[in-house]
């Protein structure tokens, strides 16, 4: 049997990359790789043998999907923001055995996932960025899931996280840690205003309303901030439509969870913006307060009713 031996909310602001790069912005997000870094050392510290990315720039319009395949190796450009991450070199081992157990498992929770080993497909920088400051030297294999869904239910991601804590507890022998790679709000600033909100947030309701989301996780009361988060997903402009936050909950036992989030770096805005790298501790959970499948009780009932 294997552990999930460590949960955490991560930045992955591309000007993390900008900051290492001789010019006036050098050293600006050094607070933002240290938390990396930090990260990346209790990781080793607890013997994680791979890490996995829930990806808010990895979109998909159906299904969801795991890229398992057993190497990455590339340079790296942004479409989104080619003047923040331009060539950035990239090598980490993947590991389809597991990606193989955790598709299986959704499946099995009611949850359409593939996993995909044989691909050309490179990560998105969701997971590249935290990577390069977490795993240079390619200590942890490395997989990939697709968050930024865009016709997918919350409940299904949530559904998603428990069923790959499963997967992990009971079908593999190693240990893991899962990571929600995605800002809190995420409403950029408008074109032509970029360089004002460097480091703000876009609006003061959009501030306010991380900070008690912020404040919710360090005092434990996910019960109100699940029951909130399809509103916040919206209103809060959430990276990926919160999905990946949503997977990581459910893999932490959703509303039934306590655990306390440990801030590592601050709340910080970045091109308006909020982000955070916080770790939750893992606990023992039951799944009972996982919710139930939607999609695909959705489609058997669609499928029933064609047949009348």
């Amino acid at each position: 049997m294997g552990t999930l031996a460590l949960a955490a909310k991560i930045t992955h602001v591309p000007s993390m990359y900008l900051s290492e790069l001789d010019g006036p912005q050098k050293g600006y997000r050094q607070a933002a790789i240290d938390g990396h870094i930090e990260i990346g050392r209790r990781c080793r510290e607890l013997g994680v043998d791979t890490i996995v990315v829930f990806d808010t720039h990895w979109l998909v319009n159906a299904g969801y999907h795991i890229n398992c395949a057993p190497h990455f190796k590339g340079n790296y450009t942004s479409n989104e923001l080619p003047h923040f991450i331009s060539n950035m070199p990239f090598e980490y081992d993947g590991n389809t055995d597991l990606g193989q157990i955790l598709a299986e498992r959704c499946r099995h929770w009611g949850v359409d996932t593939q996993a995909h080993h044989a691909t050309s497909l490179d990560p998105e920088y969701g997971t590249l960025v935290p990577m390069r400051y977490m795993n240079e030297d390619r200590h942890f294999r490395v997989i990939s899931v697709s968050a930024l869904c865009t016709v997918h239910y919350l409940d299904d991601s949530a559904r998603l996280g428990w069923a790959m804590r499963e997967a992990v507890e009971k079908y593999y022998d190693g240990t893991v840690a899962f990571f929600a790679s995605g800002s809190l709000s995420h409403r950029f600033a408008q074109n032509g205003q970029a360089p004002d909100y460097a480091n703000r947030i876009w609006s003061p309701f959009l501030e306010t309303l991380d900070h008690e989301v912020v404040e919710m996780w360090q005092r434990g009361d996910w019960q109100t901030f699940c029951d909130m988060l399809p509103e916040y997903a919206v209103k809060g402009h959430g990276e990926g439509f919160m999905h990946d936050t949503a997977m990581l909950l459910g893999a932490l036992g959703w509303s039934d969870y306590r655990g306390q989030a440990d801030v590592i770096t601050p709340y910080f805005g970045s091109s308006g913006t909020g982000q955070i790298n916080a770790v939750f501790p893992v606990t023992p959970q039951s799944g009972a307060a996982i919710p139930s499948a939607v999609a695909s009780v959705q489609s058997a009932r669609h499928s029933k009713q064609g047949r009348l």
